[in-house]
């Protein structure tokens, strides 16, 4: 089968690929991700994953489009946390779909569901009606068993670790945080 890997990032990816049999699964990371911000933000993450891809010899499809406005116009109407969430999800997820559909692939995936931090059944949930609307299959796992191992190896092969999400909405719910 080939798979179109929606990617957010070099950590959330190995994390990922642990929960893949790559013997029966050809996986393709896909990166498009006009959520996250500040610019070096995306450039670090962006890295990453490109450092990540090498090293695991995985094919890597890159949208490198710094989105700030165009998410932005997006979430503009509800900033709330987990509105802007599901907005940010669906877009990301429908992007995948749709590409892994111009490309011929057997199905799509995200990483975004490797992370204790997000609302993994809603991402599911977008998945599932996406995959539908578009006719390509989401092939669903549950990577979260291996976040804190995809993240420690990320860490001991050098890949820039994120703090937040990476919508600036979340680093300043982080920033808050720290300041309490």
């Amino acid at each position: 089968m080939k798979l179109l890997l929606h990617t957010c990032c070099g950590p959330c990816t190995k994390g990922t690929l642990k929960a893949i049999d790559r013997n029966e699964i050809d996986v393709t990371a896909y990166w498009y991700n006009p959520n996250i911000h500040p610019y070096l933000e995306y450039q670090s993450r962006l890295d990453s994953l490109k450092k990540l891809a090498q090293s695991v010899d995985m094919d890597a499809i890159i949208e490198d489009d710094y989105g700030l406005k165009r998410f932005v116009q997006m979430v503009a109407d509800d900033l709330e946390f987990g509105k802007r969430c599901i907005k940010c999800y669906t877009d990301r997820i429908y992007q995948t779909a749709r590409k892994a559909k111009e490309l011929g692939y057997d199905a799509f995936s995200t990483t975004l569901l490797v992370s204790p931090y997000q609302q993994h059944e809603r991402i599911k949930q977008e998945a599932t009606r996406i995959a539908e609307e578009i006719g390509v299959p989401f092939y669903y796992i549950d990577p979260r068993p291996y976040f804190r191992e995809g993240n420690k190896e990320a860490r001991e092969q050098g890949l820039y670790m994120q703090k937040y999400c990476g919508c600036v909405f979340s680093e300043e719910d982080r920033y808050k945080k720290q300041t309490k």
